[in-house]
């Protein structure tokens, strides 16, 4: 029996039992075969076959972004127009049939974007190369669902549902849980809210399902299907030929949660994308500064947002932490500038930066 018809199989099992307390045992169960199954279809197979060209490229620059979506809905055009990168553009489906990666320069970040072939309904099981452009979704940071504007909300609803099918779950915060293997004492758990949903054995059953034996366990969250191989992703609704649509229906779809709306064919709207990908990405500018010179703002290190003067130091060369002394800080981190700082020390956009060794 292949995957597809034990994932099948057990989705009927699901179906037809009920929910009580005497089954959620079972459900629990049968919900990790479900997520490691549906994992398992994104592997690569072991099996020899012919040798073709590569799907997937590698991974550059200071951060990722992966379009995906149905053929025909302008992710070539849009990733020609952003990028110096001409990806084939016509009026007929499945122009583009492999990964075509380009790099947007953008506040001095270099992004890389990635204009995936378009997937159709069924491509979680492996519908016209599905599995390798869901594969590669999962390794963006931030994904941009380009979307038919003229078509409503239908392609939205089928591309979430493929997604999810194979536990990738879109613009939710991820459940609050630790999780650390060990090479004996047994399973560790402990909670700090109570349980409503699951309880210890539950937990300990769906780890023996990933033949996890000996870990550490501990949960702050309500939901336990982190246990079962998520992935929580941020993903952009990009609309596109908006051109062709009411003023009003463009007003609908602009107001809806984590949407933009834009037309390549008219150029419309492209500032405010990369600005709203900018702040998904949550990137910021850190610029240095020589003792007795201006500020260098022509090359920035681009960082996470969150990211502290040990980062900073790590990116400039790693052996700089070892001979930090302290460091000066201009910028909108410090209550004064400049302000002397040590490592634990977070940094803010467009904060400069100056490091005194021993």
């Amino acid at each position: 029996m292949g995957i597809l018809e034990k994932i099948a199989e057990i989705e009927r099992e699901i179906s037809r039992t009920q929910k009580n307390k005497a089954t959620e045992y079972h459900l629990g169960l049968l919900k990790a075969k479900l997520a490691k199954y549906r994992a398992q279809l994104l592997e690569p197979s072991k099996s020899a076959g012919a040798k073709g060209e590569g799907f997937d490229v590698m991974k550059s620059g200071d951060a990722r972004v992966a379009l995906i979506g149905f053929p025909s809905v302008g992710k070539s055009t849009f990733l020609s127009l952003m990028t110096s990168t001409a990806s084939e553009a016509a009026s007929y489906e499945f122009t583009t049939l492999t990964c075509i990666p380009g790099v947007i320069e953008y506040k001095g970040a270099n992004i890389q974007l990635l204009d995936l072939p378009g997937i159709i309904e069924g491509a979680a099981q492996g519908k016209g190369r599905g599995r390798q452009v869901i594969a590669v979704a999962r390794t963006a940071d931030v994904v941009i669902m380009m979307l038919d504007a003229t078509k409503g909300d239908v392609q939205r609803e089928l591309l979430e549902k493929e997604l999810e099918s194979v536990g990738i779950r879109l613009n939710r915060l991820k459940p609050n849980i630790y999780f650390k293997p060990k090479k004996g004492g047994g399973l560790s758990y402990n909670s700090t809210v109570p349980l409503t949903h699951c309880s210890e054995k539950l937990v300990q059953l769906i780890l023996h399902e990933y033949s996890i034996l000996h870990s550490t366990s501990v949960r702050r969250g309500c939901i336990f299907l982190t246990f079962q191989s998520f992935l929580h992703g941020t993903c952009k609704y990009v609309y596109n030929k908006v051109d062709q649509i009411s003023i009003e229906e463009v007003d609908r779809l602009a107001r809806r949660p984590n949407s933009a709306v834009i037309s390549c064919g008219m150029k419309l709207n492209l500032d405010y994308l990369l600005e709203t990908l900018w702040e998904y990405l949550a990137l910021i500018c850190i610029y240095t500064k020589k003792r007795g010179e201006r500020p260098d703002f022509n090359d920035a290190i681009i960082m996470r947002r969150g990211a502290s003067v040990e980062h900073v130091c790590h990116r400039i060369h790693r052996t700089l932490v070892g001979q930090f002394k302290y460091a000066l800080v201009w910028g909108t981190s410090t209550k004064y500038s400049p302000q002397r700082v040590g490592l634990t020390h977070i940094m803010e956009h467009e904060d400069v930066i100056q490091v005194v060794k021993k």
